[in-house]
């Protein structure tokens, strides 16, 4: 999906004369009702559309347990970045402006891969987080966490028991070519201590001084 109408009808009819059979909306809402509704074999999301923005039509679309394939169209002076498409839900992306042949050669890999299996609830005591609707819960109580602090715990959670270092954090929450301060590391524990941990009295996020970090394997 896309906003911009002349490359959108650009796109659809590149793809067409590559034997692809193409729906094309111009805005959020109608995008995430025809990827409900519809069984398309992949997805194609700009992030900057109106109505609802791409990362908020792939959020509602997993939340919903549509699994179809997605592609996101990023921009690099955009609001988000690549890592946050990834946390949302997506399965690949292209910064604009892209080569039409990559982005066919992309869609093509999607389609070969095929939807995703439904991901498992991670837990960690009574510390839960489902990938497919993007909740994370303290027993019954549910927490509200940004994306970014959602793809830091996703990925603490997936290694619970398990020192990971900041390079380890960065490269898998962040991106492998980052190249800011890995104090922001630090910054982003914080923010997920104050939610998963203070309130409730535990201490699920254990600083390994020299080494990183380890989600207790029991919740804290």
């Amino acid at each position: 999906m896309e906003d911009e109408v002349r490359l959108a009808e650009n796109v659809r009819r590149g793809l067409s004369a590559e034997g692809f059979v193409v729906d094309v909306v111009h805005n959020g809402t109608d995008g995430l009702f025809n990827a409900e509704v519809n069984s398309y074999d992949v997805v194609v999301l700009d992030i900057m559309l109106p109505g609802l923005n791409g990362y908020e039509v792939c959020r509602r679309m997993r939340a919903s347990g549509v699994w179809t394939p997605v592609l996101m169209l990023t921009a690099k002076d955009g609001e988000y970045d690549q890592t946050d498409a990834f946390d949302l839900g997506a399965d690949d992306y292209l910064t604009k402006p892209f080569s039409f042949l990559v982005l066919v050669a992309r869609l093509r890999a999607l389609i070969r891969r095929g939807a995703p299996v439904r991901p498992a609830v991670l837990a960690a005591g009574d510390l839960t987080l489902d990938p497919a609707t993007r909740t994370v819960r303290r027993a019954e109580e549910e927490i509200t966490l940004t994306p970014r602090e959602f793809g830091l715990l996703h990925f603490l959670m997936r290694h619970r028991g398990d020192v990971v270092s900041k390079p380890d954090i960065l490269e898998s929450v962040w991106d492998a070519n980052y190249e800011g301060d890995d104090n922001v590391v630090e910054v982003y524990i914080g923010y997920l201590r104050r939610k998963i941990d203070q309130p409730f009295g535990r201490h699920a996020i254990e600083t390994i001084r020299g080494a990183g970090y380890r989600l207790a394997a029991g919740g804290g």
